[in-house]
């Protein structure tokens, strides 16, 4: 089992940014993915990025120039810098690991609100 652990969520204006932190409760080692979704209310849970163990990314369309997704693979930790953040970003952000055969895992969210 792997608990995933979110924080750094809040309540920020317009143009301002963020840092998300996920840290993972033990080593993940060997091929895996780590990413971040996110949930608005009424809405389906959407990708926002996510990265390799390699170190590959990948970004939503919304997101791209604006959101950058990295990890600590010694700490275990995956980190979504958010700039330029908009009302439209308002949603509950959730981590993600999938770790092959392992297993999928997901973190139990933190609240971003943006304020226009």
């Amino acid at each position: 089992q792997v608990q995933l652990v979110e924080s750094g969520g809040g309540l920020v204006q317009a143009g301002g940014s963020l840092r998300l932190s996920c840290a993972a409760s033990r080593t993940i080692v060997g091929v895996n993915t780590m990413g971040w979704y996110r949930q608005a209310p009424g809405k389906q849970r959407d990708l926002v990025a996510t990265i390799t163990s390699g170190g590959s990314t990948n970004y939503a369309n919304s997101v791209k120039g604006r959101f950058t997704i990295s990890r600590d693979n010694a700490k275990n930790t995956v980190y979504l810098q958010m700039n330029s953040l908009q009302p439209e970003d308002t949603a509950v952000y959730y981590c993600k690991l999938n770790w092959g055969r392992v297993g999928d895992y997901w973190g139990q969210g933190t609240q971003v609100t943006v304020s226009s």
